[in-house]
């Protein structure tokens, strides 16, 4: 039986806004088409008091079978980068502007990602605005284009900001970066060797902000 389609998140919203409770309403959540598509809803975890969040695009196709986020190919390489930057994931708190997954049919029982929408991270946002009010991060890195533009405008270019320090309302400082999945495209070894060490770089960056967080944002 499909699920009726609500325009935003906002109506199943949980009138307590611990984790706990914001994790077992998003599991019913109806707000877009994606969830007659993905298994299951995956939503953030981590340190409920964690300094630093880390907002990605969306599940993958192992994040939305086993209902975590960052535990595919791309978290095992996010997990690289952040142990080389001196930063413990443990102490962070990782997840998604998209709850499900977004795919389309490959060969045979592949799943291939597919970008949502801009309908979709909007119906979507409620749970992140969410988080954000729980965990309370003094920084905040957006993985990827899609997770920047739905923090800093759709007009954001990651190309033209990687790896500055924004403003935003949400946090102290956002840091917009590369997502491991387009390190894992790359088109041959010296790229993904590159961009894994920009990725590592802006990283660091934030490990630095944590540091000092009363320096001027362009002294870091």
């Amino acid at each position: 039986m499909a699920k009726t389609i609500q325009e935003s998140a906002q109506s199943f919203l949980p009138l307590e806004r611990d984790l706990p409770h914001l994790r077992a309403a998003a599991q019913r959540c109806t707000a877009c088409v994606l969830c007659q598509t993905g298994t299951q809803t995956v939503f953030g975890e981590g340190d409920v008091h964690a300094a630093v969040m880390l907002v990605g695009e969306q599940p993958g196709d192992e994040e939305d079978q086993t209902g975590r986020p960052f535990v595919g190919p791309s978290g095992r390489l996010l997990d690289l980068a952040l142990e080389t930057a001196g930063l413990d994931r443990a102490q962070l708190y990782v997840t998604n502007a998209v709850k499900h997954f977004k795919w389309t049919p490959g060969a045979g029982k592949r799943r291939i990602h597919a970008k949502p929408n801009g309908g979709e991270i909007k119906a979507c946002t409620p749970w992140l605005l969410a988080e954000f009010a729980v965990v309370k991060p003094r920084i905040i890195v957006c993985l990827g284009a899609t997770a920047a533009q739905a923090l800093l405008g759709k007009d954001f270019r990651l190309t033209q900001h990687r790896g500055e320090f924004q403003p935003s309302p949400h946090a102290e400082r956002v840091l917009a970066t590369l997502h491991p999945s387009a390190i894992l495209r790359a088109p041959d070894e010296d790229a993904r060797a590159f961009q894994l060490a920009g990725l590592i770089g802006d990283f660091r960056a934030v490990r630095r902000a944590l540091q000092d967080a009363s320096a001027p944002l362009e002294a870091l």
